[in-house]
């Protein structure tokens, strides 16, 4: 692979799950816009995020990844936005408790908007369109002028980014994060649920150290009144990532503003292609997914092309086998990583290899299989020597009906009464909360 680079050079390579445009002049324009437009993160946050992952891969932080399959522009809302954060701060609070861990809080928000699709058509009683890709490529409304790919929706998903990345900011900087009022946390829909009660004793109890502290450290503790909170969203469509590359005022390189951690899909990471052409080149911390077709030797290929300086903090491995598959296909490419001494993060995504589709045409996670994937990775993580430091999950912080069983014991006639999702499903509150809990107790365990 040549070792020159520039945010364009990805062009001449192949480059899959991308929108075809028909008016080339219009996305020009629209990306001269984009290009003009300020970033929507610093590098500064960025390099900031690397260093808290170099610390979760070594053992001193564990991180928690999650947010939509796919954000919505009509759910940039301040109401949608704030549950989202209640359902992660809470979350990343059971961990704390449970695991004794530092948190690094990372949204799958404020610019996940492509989602990679398996066919390039979707046919409904006779009527061929083309796939709905994401707010950012096209609209879920199947009608001709809805599927067809828009450029302008470019320019709306950088406004939509930037409007809730500065809520979320403007949040987490203004108390609301604060450990003394956890009552800004609390969704309304789920107070007298089983989850929610275990979750206010443990609120409780928190309180109860938090006073302790105070008083022995004679004032209050400021790291109790703000978190660190940042995005990532998968870098798929690439004109738009390269839009928001800039280089560094410092001179240190290109960084892709668009997000403080992009990632490549387990559908794009071909080596030779241009979505790990692009990845390559930028000074992010960057993931990949990992599925079922990857080989151990192209998965060392891989890592040594996108981390060639084996920085730690760099790569993030995000694992998606699925309940019946990650003890086949887990093991010999943990083996490998360790043996060749390559620093990654491990983190476990129990959401895409369990997706199935129901009788009645829904498509659902069942959150045994969701749990048993987690339990699985920690399990052969320990027994190989190496460590999981990250879980991803795809929630939401509404009262859906996508995924079944939990807490509710959700089933597959329940699906309909509040399935929102235009793309994947997702864990409801009660369905996260529980996960939480699960990985506070796994995360106790010796490594």
């Amino acid at each position: 692979m040549s070792t020159s680079w520039k945010p364009d050079s990805w062009q001449s390579r192949i480059a899959q799950q991308q929108p075809i445009y028909e008016n080339e002049s219009e996305v020009g324009s629209v990306l001269q816009s984009l290009a003009s437009l300020p970033p929507l993160v610093t590098a500064w946050e960025v390099d900031k995020l690397q260093k808290k992952l170099a610390e979760a891969a070594a053992g001193n932080a564990f991180v928690l990844q999650g947010g939509d399959c796919s954000e919505s522009f009509d759910d940039c809302n301040a109401m949608t936005i704030l549950r989202k954060l209640k359902v992660l701060i809470q979350m990343s609070l059971v961990l704390i408790c449970g695991s004794k861990q530092r948190i690094v809080r990372i949204g799958r928000i404020a610019g996940q908007y492509a989602k990679p699709r398996s066919a390039n058509t979707e046919t409904r009683e006779g009527v061929e369109l083309p796939t709905y890709r994401g707010d950012i490529i096209n609209r879920s409304g199947f009608t001709k002028d809805d599927r067809e790919p828009n450029p302008q929706l470019l320019l709306r998903a950088y406004e939509r980014s930037a409007l809730t990345i500065n809520y979320i900011r403007a949040l987490s900087e203004g108390g609301f994060a604060d450990l003394h009022h956890p009552e800004n946390w609390d969704l309304e829909f789920v107070r007298n649920t089983p989850g929610s009660r275990k979750y206010q004793e443990l609120l409780e109890s928190l309180s109860d150290s938090i006073r302790f502290m105070e008083v022995v450290s004679a004032g209050e503790t400021e790291q109790l009144s703000r978190v660190d909170f940042f995005t990532s969203h998968e870098g798929l469509h690439l004109l738009f990532e390269q839009a928001l590359t800039r280089t560094d005022q410092r001179q240190r390189g290109y960084y892709n503003l668009s997000t403080h951690l992009p990632w490549i899909g387990d559908r794009t990471r071909a080596i030779d292609g241009a979505h790990v052409e692009y990845f390559r080149g930028i000074r992010n911390p960057i993931g990949i997914k990992v599925g079922n077709t990857i080989a151990s030797d192209e998965l060392i290929d891989l890592i040594k092309v996108l981390n060639p300086e084996n920085i730690p903090g760099r790569l993030t491995l995000i694992h998606r086998f699925g309940a019946e598959k990650i003890a086949s296909r887990l093991p010999m490419l943990a083996d490998a990583v360790k043996r060749s001494n390559l620093n990654v993060l491990w983190s476990c995504d129990p959401m895409h290899g369990n997706t199935q589709a129901t009788r009645n045409g829904f498509k659902t996670r069942s959150f045994d299989d969701i749990t048993s994937e987690i339990i699985t990775a920690f399990r052969i993580h320990k027994d190989c020597g190496t460590r999981l430091s990250g879980i991803h999950l795809e929630l939401t912080g509404e009262d859906v009906t996508e995924c079944v069983g939990g807490p509710a014991n959700l089933t597959e006639s329940d699906l309909p009464r509040d399935y929102r999702s235009q793309v994947d499903p997702r864990l409801n509150y009660e369905q996260a909360m529980e996960i939480a809990f699960l990985l506070a107790e796994e995360m106790k365990s010796p490594a």
